[in-house]
């Protein structure tokens, strides 16, 4: 049985920062506030909520709901002594939930303080963090049909079927958002129609709330500030997000730039001109967890989309070390725990292996997304797996996506194409949105539907070997499973619409095992059956076998020859599904 993720959360900190309260101090705090300087730092609380029951909840509105109430309900208990320690003192802060922790500014007297006191566990850093850009190739701004990329995961042929994304919700976190351009408005969750209004209120938040102090000004000015501080409607100050969000929904006439044109989108800021912090991002998580008024009050768990898309990347040089990628992980999980997929860019520090090394692309919760062209080739900039830099050897990216010459909505009403992992991310995103749409009892699922994204991938091999995984295997550290194909997944999530999909958890009615397996596993059941059905396929798709069994107990099955590397099962019994993956070693 895995420990808690809160079990596991401590104990990262406490390995990072040790117990004693200078030990609890990332170091770079020590050294920015030599003398008499002050620096911005988040206080990482000792107590995390539990939340691992969510995962047998089976309604996303339900999952939502439980994880937001407990998240809240342990902050807001255990904060009580620092929020009274510092108001008595006249220090400002700003508080989470979706971890347990608070933003505050002070010198190194303060920061000793907060670190000897027994119910913190870490002081980390707050950095700024510098947008890694995509490549840019220039406006085009001639409307034609279908985008490359579309096309290629077969968008268009989901289309064919009347899936286009309707029902569901995509979120973004970004330079902002311009949601009046042609390709965004419709689509605009705060936007009506019928009277060319817009209510913002848990359709948009904004996170900067000061401006970045590399950015060399001190105050507003719309001449170099466009979006101010505290926006109360979207606004982007830089391209990038409303870039990314075309991909996901965009669609105005003959420009077809959205893999998901009739999802609605709602959005968080979370860079100022490109510059953001850990908090920030954190800000959003949250924010995505239960949107809130614009206000920053009552928050609606129920709001929350049901899948957003992270272009941005935040490597050790700027500022996401070990001492801070717990914090940030365990957002990403408690996020995701929520009901909610979370896609993310693999980055853009390609060719080499272990490129793959920092927030938020590197953490197992995140779905990672790599790039390639319009034939199929890896992009060079795209960076690669396994993540060594946790010692996980983990298996990454997830997918790639087309992120090579991509073109899409940008201010002012243009369009422009770019080139980076910032722009296939949002085609996996969308193709999320086209599942759910397909089968809305995906919603709230992400373990399942992130199965069948692996599943319908079209394998893509390469010579390069990282990790000591040839590339000539699928998966493999280049390409993850491979290209995502829009129509193999809403075909395989149909298939799916035709038992419960809501499945329990997988350790509450099944355990399969051993794993890695070399011969034969076992499924143990836990709970009376009619019947179990066990279905395996390979990375490719291919159906390797199917059993069945009666009543409960332990169930032996024999591995196909053709069984090898990464295989996916899915059990279904009782009316429900439960889906996962094997890895098979040499017989």
């Amino acid at each position: 049985m895995k420990p808690p993720l809160t079990f596991l959360f401590a104990l990262l900190i406490s390995i990072s920062f040790g117990q004693n309260p200078e030990g609890k101090i990332d170091p770079i705090l020590l050294e920015k506030t030599a003398g008499c300087a002050e620096a911005e730092f988040i206080v990482v609380m000792s107590e995390q909520a539990d939340i691992a029951p969510a995962k047998g909840l089976k309604k996303k509105e339900e999952k939502a709901r439980y994880v937001f109430e407990k998240l809240r309900q342990t902050a807001e208990k255990s904060q009580s002594g620092i929020r009274e320690f510092l108001q008595n003192m006249g220090i400002p802060y700003r508080t989470l939930f979706i971890v347990n922790a608070l933003k505050v500014k002070g010198d190194r007297e303060l920061l000793l303080q907060v670190a000897g006191r027994s119910d913190v566990a870490a002081v980390i850093d707050n950095p700024a963090i510098r947008l890694e850009r995509p490549f840019a190739e220039g406006n085009d701004n001639n409307p034609r049909t279908i985008e490359w990329g579309l096309e290629k995961i077969n968008a268009d042929d989901v289309w064919a079927m009347g899936i286009r994304g309707q029902g569901v919700t995509v979120g973004g976190q970004d330079t902002g958002y311009e949601w009046t351009h042609p390709a965004l408005k419709a689509s605009y969750r705060g936007y009506d129609a019928t009277t060319d209004t817009a209510d913002h209120n848990y359709n948009w938040h904004d996170a900067i709330h000061e401006l970045s102090p590399l950015n060399n000004d001190s105050l507003p000015d719309p001449a170099n500030n466009p979006c101010g501080l505290d926006s109360p409607e979207p606004c982007d100050d830089n391209n990038h997000g409303t870039h990314t969000m075309g991909t996901m929904v965009g669609l105005d006439g003959e420009n077809e730039i959205g893999v998901a044109p009739e999802a609605q989108w709602c959005a968080c800021r979370n860079m100022e001109r490109g510059w953001g912090s850990p908090f920030s991002y954190l800000e959003c998580f949250q924010w995505f967890l239960a949107p809130t008024d614009l206000n920053d009050e009552n928050p609606d768990p129920e709001r929350a989309p049901h899948v957003i898309a992270n272009s941005w990347y935040c490597p050790p040089v700027e500022g996401c070390t070990p001492g801070n990628f717990p914090v940030m992980n365990l957002a990403i999980q408690n996020l995701r725990l929520a009901g909610t997929v979370v896609v993310v860019s693999a980055g853009n520090s390609g060719p080499s292996c272990s490129s793959i090394s920092a927030p938020p692309a590197m953490f197992d919760a995140a779905f990672a997304v790599g790039a390639t062209d319009s034939e199929d080739t890896i992009a060079g900039f795209s960076s690669r797996g396994p993540v060594t830099i946790d010692g996980s050897m983990r298996l990454k990216p997830d997918l790639s996506a087309p992120g090579v010459g991509v073109r899409s909505s940008i201010r002012f009403g243009g369009y422009a194409s770019f080139s980076g992992t910032s722009m296939a991310g949002p085609h996996v995103a969308g193709v999320v949105a086209l599942m759910i749409s397909a089968n809305p009892d995906l919603a709230g699922q992400p373990d399942l539907i992130e199965d069948i994204l692996r599943q319908t991938a079209v394998p893509l091999t390469t010579d390069q070997e990282c990790g000591g995984i040839p590339g000539t295997e699928v998966p493999n550290h280049t390409y993850g499973y491979g290209r995502v194909d829009a129509l193999a997944a809403v075909e395989k999530a149909l298939e799916l619409a035709q038992v419960d999909a809501t499945a329990t958890a997988l350790p509450t009615t099944f355990r399969v095992y051993p794993n890695p397996a070399s011969g034969s596993f076992f499924v143990a059941s836990q709970n009376g059956h009619s019947t179990a059905i066990l279905e395996l396929y390979s990375s490719a798709g291919q159906r390797l076998l199917t059993e069945s069994w009666q009543n409960r107990g332990i169930h032996e099955v024999q591995l196909p020859a053709t069984a090898a590397g990464m295989v996916f099962y899915r059990i279904i019994a009782d009316g429900k599904v439960v889906t996962g993956r094997l890895v098979v070693r040499g017989f």
